[in-house]
């Protein structure tokens, strides 16, 4: 096929594809009702919105620069071609949204107190735009919160610390983020730590270390939602085995649809469901459609082939022709589309391995570059429930995608919290009181 015919070829799929998202948004009716209803009486939970992190480096976590009663769609980024937000509250109530689980994600780069210190900095973020907009957000720490939250009308504001890192190595750490608010940790994020493997590095522990272990046990203790989202393979299976409460994978799809190493395999979701855990569907399209994660490698290996500074590259020094050369590669190879009803498919395929009690919505919004057509902000989630409703889904299993799962999970983890604090302490280990694991 020339580079023309290609062109053509893929101009075509991204016309139909538009033009499908485009039916989505105005489903039927009828559809929309059920829709409106399911979502009015059952708060619709996302596991995952990395605006507090956007808000740090966009505006110096000065609320006053930010009026997220407006909407941020149009705001300038910081970086060449960025987006604007995808999250205001405007949006956010045309979502229907009934809770949100904010991540205080931060740089792996951040080490030691630093580490400490920078994610206790985005906790205080977090509740401090629950203080600035308290007729539309409410801090949330317990499900029973959230279900008051949402039956008064505002959204319920949660915690998620995204990485193991941020603890330091340290279990009082751990305990003070809980104490401060945080109601989930995820175990590692995109790099090895010392006691976890993370999906998207090489394994050098094969899963979780004894140390790794003892974190789990105590956020069971404390009733902190474990979550699997970014760890390796090894890592999901080692918390599966020594966890005493359901997880939560606050944001991946399903391996089996997209072969990424932050999705899901079948083989995991069959434990997930003995687990009675819940597994929260990502909207980032390199996690949604393999060909596009192929598309984004190979421009990322033509770019490093043009300007690789400081050593290499065919036009190392010469901006505009590299620019020009990879202008003319994205020509010759249309970005592959992803949609709406490609993130349907991952929801379907996690629904069906591991059951409808089994699955909830975590999209990754302001943390991901670029979004599925049809869901590039928070006022989309409506659509994803009217595909869904097409595909003949009932109104019992929409209600549980939205929220009822996270619900019974968050109920079932602090039951287990209870239960555990009151016949153990807080265990007084650290790091350094483990054989072998320096």
């Amino acid at each position: 096929m020339t580079s023309l015919s290609r062109l053509a070829a893929g101009l075509a799929l991204a016309l139909a594809m538009s033009t499908a998202a485009a039916a989505a948004e105005r489903p039927d009716p009828k559809i929309a009702a059920r829709v409106d209803r399911i979502l009015a009486q059952t708060p619709l939970i996302d596991g995952h919105n990395d605006l507090p992190w956007e808000i740090r480096i966009r505006f110096a976590s000065k609320l006053e620069g930010l009026d997220l009663k407006a909407d941020t769609s149009k705001l300038p980024s910081p970086e060449e071609g960025g987006l604007g937000l995808m999250t205001d509250i405007p949006r956010m109530r045309a979502g229907r949204m009934g809770g949100q689980f904010w991540s205080v994600w931060i740089p792996s780069n951040i080490t030691g107190p630093a580490a400490v210190q920078t994610t206790i900095e985005q906790i205080d973020l977090v509740k401090r735009l629950a203080e600035r907009y308290p007729a539309d957000l409410e801090m949330a720490y317990t499900a029973d919160d959230i279900v008051r939250i949402h039956a008064a009308g505002r959204i319920a504001s949660l915690i998620g610390v995204e990485g193991g890192n941020q603890i330091n190595e340290s279990l009082a750490s751990l305990r003070q983020m809980y104490a401060a608010g945080a109601r989930y940790m995820t175990l590692t994020h995109a790099t090895n730590i010392r006691w976890g493997d993370s999906a998207t590095a090489n394994p050098v522990h094969g899963g979780l270390t004894p140390f790794g272990k003892q974190v789990v046990a105590e956020m069971n203790r404390l009733g902190m939602l474990v979550d699997l989202s970014h760890v390796s393979e090894g890592t999901m299976k080692s918390a599966l085995e020594t966890t005493k409460a359901p997880v939560i994978f606050s944001h991946s799809g399903s391996r089996a649809i997209s072969n990424h190493p932050r999705n899901v395999s079948d083989e995991v979701l069959a434990l997930v469901a003995k687990n009675h855990g819940v597994v929260m569907v990502n909207f980032a399209p390199i996690y949604v459609s393999e060909a596009r994660a192929h598309w984004e490698a190979d421009r990322s290996a033509e770019q490093a082939r043009y300007n690789s500074p400081p050593y290499g590259g065919l036009y190392i020094g010469q901006p505009d022709k590299a620019k020009a050369a990879l202008a003319a590669w994205d020509a010759a190879h249309p970005k592959p589309p992803v949609t709406l009803a490609m993130v349907a498919d991952h929801i379907e395929h996690v629904a069906k391995v591991c059951g409808s009690d089994c699955v909830g919505i975590g999209s990754d919004f302001d943390g991901i570059p670029n979004t599925p057509d049809g869901l590039d902000g928070v006022d989309k989630y409506p659509a994803l429930f009217a595909e869904l409703a097409r595909r003949g889904w009932s109104d019992e299993a929409l209600g549980k995608l939205a929220g009822g799962n996270v619900l019974r999970v968050m109920r079932q983890t602090e039951a287990v919290g209870k239960s555990l604090r009151a016949t153990t302490q807080a265990s007084a280990a650290t790091l350094a009181d483990l054989d072998g694991v320096k």
